[in-house]
């Protein structure tokens, strides 16, 4: 009981001495732990964290059992955890610091960087023809991949392919992707509600395991497309005619019109991830917190 009282007497005590910065610090450290978990999540470095903590449990517990020599083994091999972990999880901690870069959070939480009345215009158009696009290539099993730049730049890739800069229409997409035609051949990328350029070639996924073996060099490509930069890839299959979304290294399949609008829409306009609002409700919470007192 005595130990017990001490807990409670430390816990109380810590917690009266915690500021309002405290608490600032903790929310972003935990939104951070939460944009990695995030990140790591349906990926090769899943399974590493995985491995790590094994590593670590196995270490605690040679060193409770007084085991020597795999006390030392293990030791060695934290030791140079660090530089391993640098080697092994690189394509993650470069895609990792590529959406860092590239992250909304600061410039919507201070109300600032929303498109244009134009642009929204010109999106707005190009996602329909899109959508109208999709459906009837889908309808006659015929292949297509869309790249919608985002934040990242996609200038490798468009070096690649075929400068066009043309207004997006049904008629222009068939066009590209009408299989007799020299552009028809690889990717169509936009930018600002444009068809900046076609038959580009996108880089391939970070790794094959995770993938569906039925997947064709298509969805490969847009998945690759996906994990190195924050485009929304769209993707018509040659075999099925199934319209499929690649977000962020996550292949979504059979869309329907409607619920594709809706999602480049989402995409496009909004703001695509829940944490930055329950980042702001929190931090909104703390303010409101403090003014009451």
């Amino acid at each position: 009981m005595p130990y017990f009282k001490d807990i409670q007497y430390a816990f109380f005590s810590l917690m009266s001495t915690i500021e309002f910065k405290d608490a600032i610090d903790l929310i972003v450290l935990a939104y951070i732990i939460f944009l990695l978990l995030k990140l790591i999540r349906e990926t090769r470095a899943g399974q590493l964290i995985k491995g790590i903590m094994l590593l670590v449990a196995a270490y605690f517990i040679s060193s409770l059992l007084k085991l020597t020599v795999m006390n030392y083994i293990l030791g060695k091999t934290l030791d140079i955890g660090l530089l391993a972990m640098l080697i092994l999880f690189q394509p993650e901690i470069r895609r990792a610091l590529e959406q860092f870069g590239t992250t909304q959070f600061g410039i919507k939480f201070i109300g600032i960087g929303t498109p244009s009345n134009d642009l929204k215009q010109r999106w707005n158009t190009a996602i329909e023809a899109i959508c109208d696009t999709c459906v009837e290539l889908s309808a006659s099993c015929t292949g297509a991949l869309i790249v919608i730049e985002r934040k990242t730049r996609l200038g490798e890739q468009i070096e690649t392919g075929t400068l066009m800069n043309a207004l997006p229409s049904k008629e222009v997409f068939g066009n590209i992707f009408y299989p007799k035609t020299p552009l028809h051949d690889g990717a169509v990328i936009m930018r600002d509600g444009i068809i900046l350029a076609a038959a580009c070639f996108l880089p391939r996924p970070n790794s094959d395991v995770n993938i569906n073996k039925a997947l064709g060099s298509r969805h490969r490509a847009a998945i690759g497309m996906s994990e190195n930069s924050d485009a929304v890839v769209v993707v018509v299959s040659e075999e099925t005619g199934q319209i499929s979304i690649a977000i962020n290294g996550v292949l979504t399949r059979d869309y329907t019109r409607i619920r594709l609008k809706s999602t480049l829409e989402k995409e496009i306009f909004y703001e695509t991830d829940e944490t930055e609002n329950n980042a702001k409700k929190a931090i909104s919470s703390i303010f409101g917190r403090r003014r009451n007192k």
